[in-house]
């Protein structure tokens, strides 16, 4: 195994990240890298936000990490609950009956984005109905025979949240919190937190109103009072790197969550040519990589072959709705610094 760095690659993504900032398309922010046989890195720039005056982003800021809470939350309690990836939704939902559209969804086709719900998640077209939430879901029409083919759906993972709060007795917030408290994640959480120059706001919904600061950007977990399977989580660089550092160190020596990202990054379904998606993440053809991304300017890679992560903290959505375009080449340099020769 091969954890050492360049320092090319490691500077051309500074230098991308400062330039990012000079531009607007952030207001500043952290990466971490770092590799099994040492400790965390971090890159800064910029500041946290207009609202938290001077202060800098660094290993301590809290961001929203929005649907890194897919791979930091839901993903990895379902590995560790023992729930059959095999079995269909409706086993572990009462409210949900196996005639229903989705009911013979199974776990694993959620994981692997095949379920074929609907692709819009609007929790606010539910306003006012008094069933169930995952019998809601599960009552619409698919839009494809689950299995046969991949689309992101975010809905998936809200109904393995339920799911997960129903298996166990408990709220997906408290299950989530041990397991952090477990890897030493001390300021990872569903939110909503409390506002400070310590933690990034993010988007203004409305023209002269506050931005949304320690509250999620996601409309939808919003809506299910800030936790959500698919979004809602709130971390910083620091614990994400020690989140990143404990899959890694698994994956080596063979420890429950080690397995269950070794069975996680097999293939389950092509995403587009040179991409597949493995349970939960996204992965590079060679299958050299697992990854993830935010929406609102978040990123973890995963190489278990090299031992090496790393993690993108940005508050992206603070000027901007066009992430995808903005963020490109700062994420295609962070799949090429982890890719890179030692």
């Amino acid at each position: 195994m091969t954890t050492s760095w360049k320092p090319a690659p490691l500077a051309d993504l500074r230098e991308c990240l400062e330039l990012m900032t000079a531009d607007g398309a952030v207001p500043g922010g952290v990466i971490a890298h770092g590799a099994l046989d040492g400790d965390p890195g971090f890159l800064t720039a910029g500041v946290v936000a207009s609202e938290c005056g001077a202060a800098r982003p660094g290993p301590d800021t809290v961001y929203d990490v929005a649907s890194l809470t897919k791979v930091a939350a839901t993903w990895p309690l379902i590995g560790t609950t023992g729930i059959d990836l095999e079995t269909p939704v409706h086993t572990f939902l009462p409210t949900v009956t196996a005639e229903a559209p989705g009911g013979q969804v199974t776990v694993g086709q959620i994981l692997a984005h095949t379920t074929g719900l609907r692709p819009d998640t609007r929790l606010d077209q539910y306003r006012n109905r008094t069933e169930d939430l995952a019998a809601l879901i599960c009552g619409e029409d698919l839009i494809a025979c689950p299995g046969t083919g991949h689309r992101y759906i975010n809905r998936g993972f809200i109904l393995a949240g339920l799911l997960l709060a129903q298996v166990t007795g408990r709220r997906l917030d408290e299950l989530a919190a041990d397991l952090w408290t477990r890897l030493g994640m001390p300021s990872t959480g569903y939110g909503p937190i409390g506002r400070s120059s310590r933690v990034a706001p993010t988007e203004q919904r409305l023209a002269g109103a506050p931005r949304l600061w320690g509250i999620p950007h996601d409309d939808n977990a919003a809506l299910l009072g800030g936790v959500a399977g698919h979004a809602g989580v709130f971390a910083t660089a620091a614990d994400l790197a020690t989140y990143a550092t404990a899959l890694l160190a698994g994956h080596r020596d063979g420890t429950e969550l080690g397995r269950w990202l070794a069975r996680s990054i097999v293939p389950q379904t092509a995403i587009e040519p040179g991409l597949d998606r493995g349970l939960a993440w996204i992965l590079t053809a060679d299958g050299r990589v697992a990854y993830h991304h935010g929406f609102t300017g978040t990123s973890l890679y995963l190489s278990p072959a090299t031992g090496r992560y790393l993690v993108i903290c940005t508050n992206a959505v603070y000027h901007h709705q066009d992430n995808r375009t903005r963020l490109a080449p700062l994420r295609d340099l962070a799949l090429k610094a982890i890719t890179a020769e030692p």
